[in-house]
């Protein structure tokens, strides 16, 4: 049993073996990109679960608003390193950032220089807020990104909540837990007989909000109750 996590490791273990038995995690869509032949009959030895990363970003957009509803100007963090999934963000959050009125500004940056030449961009840009991309090399650098986040004062809005435990302000994604959860489910399916091709690729169900009221304190930002209320933990 294999149980990779991203596109790059599922292919690498997709091209290994074709007998196998492999569930997945991705934030890709696994039809668009490849890895199964449609949702409901994936075929082959693969099937997992899909877990929203670019489809919550007009979301993410949203809840920023929602925290700042005079910001005008939104920086967009990407990874040129993860062209499908930039590609797929933008196509996101550009449409909604017109229907708010807001205008966006895109930096690219995969390394840790990458990022921080990026924060030091966007201090002279001077953009009211953050959207920072989700993908495996950023979603590796939670420190460094909440950090220079804060130090520039920079509200931001992350895919994870490590992030906002690392101390970034804001996190909205799937919840990992139940989605490793569902996972373990199919392998216990599949350990007592059931084929990967027979089991229907999982869409994510569960999604969370987190908010670090201590780094809007910090960041002299006052959240709304209505956020709060909505936050599935705030950070004290």
């Amino acid at each position: 049993m294999i149980t990779p996590a991203g596109a790059s490791s599922i292919f690498v273990a997709k091209a290994a073996t074709t007998t196998i038995p492999i569930v997945f995690i991705t934030g890709d869509d696994p039809v668009g990109i490849g890895l199964v032949a449609s949702l409901a009959r994936p075929g082959g030895n693969l099937t997992g679960i899909g877990i929203f990363t670019t489809e919550l970003a007009a979301k993410r957009l949203e809840l920023l608003r929602e925290l700042l509803p005079t910001a005008a100007r939104i920086a967009v963090l990407v990874n040129p390193a993860s062209p499908a999934t930039t590609e797929a963000t933008l196509r996101e959050v550009e449409p909604a950032a017109r229907t708010m009125g807001l205008q966006i500004q895109v930096f690219n940056a995969n390394t840790n220089r990458e990022i921080d030449a990026a924060f030091e961009s966007m201090a002279r840009k001077r953009p009211d807020a953050l959207f920072v991309a989700t993908t495996p090399s950023l979603n590796a650098r939670s420190v460094q990104l909440t950090q220079l986040a804060n130090f520039h004062r920079l509200p931001t809005i992350y895919g994870l909540r490590e992030h906002a435990e690392a101390g970034g302000l804001m996190s909205y994604g799937t919840n990992l837990a139940d989605a490793y959860r569902q996972v373990g489910v199919y392998i216990g399916r599949i350990l007592k007989g059931a084929k990967p091709a027979d089991l229907p690729v999982m869409q994510a169900s569960k999604f969370e909000l987190v908010i670090n009221a201590a780094t809007a304190r910090m960041l002299g930002l006052a959240v709304p109750d209505k956020l709060l209320v909505a936050a599935d933990e705030v950070i004290e």
